[in-house]
């Protein structure tokens, strides 16, 4: 089952200020018949874009598969925000795993880092150094201050600059916080353009990609070295691995994934030039996500324009007004700004797991899965193509490392797990809007 909203369906881009300026691509044709393939990949994101990219110039014979376009769900619609670290930190993670898996997942995070600046490099994307934080209570800001000197001291990370109320509202011009954290090691970019980008240079590799070609089933092998068979509309392709690398959009062709990786909507609006008005917003050319449950995250462009995100929902559909929806957060941070219109409006579908940590898994023989990443996905899901491509290749050391991350179901099954998590996240958002 495709995840596919009523404003998506003519299969092109959704509007939005990243598809308005994306750089051009030319479309790959559906696939057609019968093929053969080492590795079949299903989905057309960061993840299975990376997968594709690493076998192909590994010397594999690759097919992707994407239902839409290349980029055409998270990987080109979120806020372009490349964070450190996993979605947890790490105390939290140390209390999880333990020091030592702790320390192995911060590190492959840093590798996450460096190896989506270096496709980003090679595609032509700039990226804007600097992500910020902010914190609304001096609770938080302490609890920060002290993961800032336990990064530097256990995890030779000393990237992270605390910022008090002065020198953070010098930075961020806005009453809502009371003070903030600046991450000179994260950055922001263009996400869609990442993802074209990806994708040239994995045809350039030798990867074989089709576009609006839904995947309607899948054949699992039945034992090890077996052949798995993976159908779409308009045809079939016999291979001996499979990749599946679809996130919030693969539906139920996986019974096993679905379970612990649940859907969920988020959505962004980008405003008109700001021109001068900017300096109202950021004094930096940096990213900036806030401590809320239902996090607001925010930057400006190249032109000026401040793209915001905020608001969630569970549900096949999107608000009939996002613009509204998201309008309402904004203006609790920058009140001088409702003036201001708002030139795009967009929503897109992410994963979350109940861990809030990605799931990666083995679903059957020859077949690996990675996806859940809770909306800290733009390094981890590009790594995670990586990692799957290296472990088709028998180097499973980084895939097994973070499959080895406990991600249970999610309680009720398919039936009650929607209803479970919104009765969840309100409760959540009751806290926001209290401050606790």
């Amino acid at each position: 089952m495709n995840l596919l909203h009523s404003n998506d369906r003519d299969g092109e881009y959704p509007p939005s200020l990243y598809a308005a300026t994306r750089t051009e691509l030319r479309a790959f044709p559906p696939l057609r018949g019968k093929a053969q393939a080492d590795v079949v990949v299903i989905g057309g994101g960061y993840t299975g874009l990376s997968a594709a990219l690493h076998l192909a110039e590994a010397g594999r014979r690759v097919i992707l598969l994407e239902a839409h376009r290349v980029g055409f769900g998270a990987s080109g619609r979120n806020g372009g925000q490349l964070g450190s670290g996993q979605r947890l930190e790490v105390d939290d993670l140390e209390k999880m795993a333990g020091r030592d898996a702790a320390r192995r997942l911060w590190d492959l995070a840093e590798d996450a880092k460096r190896l989506t600046r270096d496709i980003a490099a090679r595609a032509g994307v700039p990226v804007a150094d600097g992500i910020a934080h902010a914190f609304r209570t001096r609770a938080e800001f302490d609890h920060a201050t002290a993961l800032i000197e336990r990064l530097a001291r256990d995890y030779d990370y000393d990237r992270i600059e605390a910022l008090d109320r002065d020198a953070f509202r010098a930075i961020l011009p806005s009453d809502a916080y009371v003070a903030g954290e600046l991450d000179h090691g994260a950055g922001h970019l263009h996400p869609l353009n990442l993802s074209l980008g990806m994708a040239r240079l994995a045809d350039a590799a030798g990867a074989v990609i089709h576009e609006r070609s839904e995947v309607t089933g899948i054949d699992h092998a039945r034992q090890a070295g077996g052949k798995t068979t993976v159908t779409t509309a308009d045809g079939q392709v016999c291979c001996d691995h499979l990749i599946l690398a679809a996130n919030g959009y693969l539906g139920t062709l996986e019974p096993k994934v679905a379970a612990r990786v649940m859907p969920i909507n988020n959505f962004i609006v980008a405003t008109e030039p700001l021109g001068a008005r900017a300096a109202e917003v950021l004094t930096r050319n940096i990213g900036v996500h806030d401590t809320k449950f239902v996090v607001n995250y925010w930057r400006l462009d190249s032109d000026s324009r401040l793209i915001f995100g905020g608001g969630e929902n569970v549900s096949y559909r999107f608000p009939a007004d996002i613009a509204a929806k998201v309008r309402k957060p904004l203006l609790e941070i920058y009140p001088g700004l409702a003036d201001v219109r708002l030139a795009y409006a967009w929503g897109g579908t992410l994963a979350i797991t109940m861990t809030r940590m990605p799931c990666f898994i083995r679903p059957a023989p020859n077949c690996l899965s990675a996806s859940g990443y809770s909306g800290h996905g733009l390094a981890l899901a590009t790594l995670a193509g990586k990692l799957m491509a290296q472990a088709v290749q028998g180097q499973s050391e980084g895939f097994d490392t973070m499959s080895a991350l406990p991600v249970h179901p999610f309680p009720g099954g398919t039936l009650l797990r929607w209803p479970l998590l919104v009765a969840g996240m309100s409760w959540y958002s009751l806290r926001d809007r209290l401050g606790a």
